[in-house]
């Protein structure tokens, strides 16, 4: 991550990850307030203006505790591309730094922090006759037989890839079919770039994964009970959203358009919402078990904040 020689000079940048609904921006307001941390989000939704509840965006009042810096920066209907984080983390990073402060970045798009800290891996070129392959797979087999596919072939990948995500299918089994290698090999061997900080990675991991899908069952109600569906509505009846989006097909917003275009009940909606948020929390908690120097707390802890400052001190923070 850091090229070596240069950790004892570089300012430390504190990395939380999680999964949802593991309490990650209460701990993150907590460290902002006892370090004096300034906050960059990473999450892939919440950088898009008036998806706020089904996000479980930052309310007033805890932006006043402690500003977010990166949401509400892209209309639904712009994409924002892992690249584009990567540029836009680093300027926020270096710009906090320079002030003497802490940068803390926290969130649960672990695709974000692994682009931030590894750079953006090799990959081939699109090539046309393996495109048209899989996409007559695709149109035979559909998502589940793609991802059925790539589990054969490149499971590493499968299981941090949702069966209902078409274009990171396609692209993974692209990837194999024209090179032999998974994708994780390709990122494996690549170099990655020096950085201008020292990472400091803090993994918040709930030791019980049922009381996890409790919390995520019970957020997910009261995001419901705070107006979600009319949320979704709105975002409908704008007209130049679809749900290839990438701001649609994040988790919740993708299940509630579908659901909605299918004629489906409020109760069926919500257990389709409520599994793929169990089904993200398992992949983002994949992507943590392969993380590289990761300081990990259990989520159910009654001292996370104690655990965490002490993590921090412990590294020269």
């Amino acid at each position: 991550m850091v090229q070596p020689g240069f950790g004892e000079t570089l300012p430390t940048a504190i990395l939380l990850m999680g999964p949802t609904a593991s309490g990650k921006t209460d701990l993150a307001i907590e460290l902002c307030e006892r370090l004096g941390c300034e906050l960059i989000s990473v999450d892939s939704a919440m950088v898009y203006r008036g998806m706020d509840i089904g996000t479980a965006k930052p309310s007033a009042e805890e932006q006043a505790r402690a500003p977010h810096r990166l949401i509400d920066i892209r209309d639904p209907a712009e994409p924002y591309s892992a690249v584009e984080f990567r540029n836009d983390a680093l300027a926020h990073i270096n710009e906090i730094a320079a002030r003497g402060r802490i940068p803390l970045l926290a969130g649960g798009t672990m695709l974000y922090f692994r682009v931030l800290t590894r750079g953006v891996a090799e990959m081939p070129a699109a090539q046309p006759e393996i495109r048209q392959a899989l996409a007559d797979l695709q149109a035979e087999r559909g998502s589940a037989g793609l991802h059925a596919e790539l589990a054969r072939v490149d499971p590493e990948s499968a299981a941090r890839l949702h069966p209902n995500d078409p274009q990171r299918l396609l692209r993974a089994l692209e990837v194999f079919r024209a090179t032999g290698r998974p994708m994780g090999e390709h990122w494996r061997a690549q170099v990655p770039p020096a950085l201008p900080f020292r990472p400091l990675n803090i993994g918040l991991v709930p030791g019980d994964r049922r009381v996890l899908h409790e919390r995520i069952a019970r957020r997910f109600d009261s995001m419901l009970a705070a107006g979600f569906v009319d949320e979704v509505q709105a975002l409908r009846a704008r007209g130049d959203l679809h749900a290839e989006l990438p701001s649609i097909r994040s988790v919740g917003y993708r299940q509630f358009w579908q659901g909605l275009d299918q004629g489906l009940g409020l109760d069926a909606m919500r257990e389709q919402g409520i599994v793929a948020t169990r089904q993200l929390a398992k992949r983002q908690m994949t992507w943590l078990r392969g993380w590289p120097e990761c300081y990990t707390i259990d989520a159910l802890s009654s001292d996370i904040l104690t655990q965490a400052l002490k993590i921090v001190r412990d590294n020269g923070t």
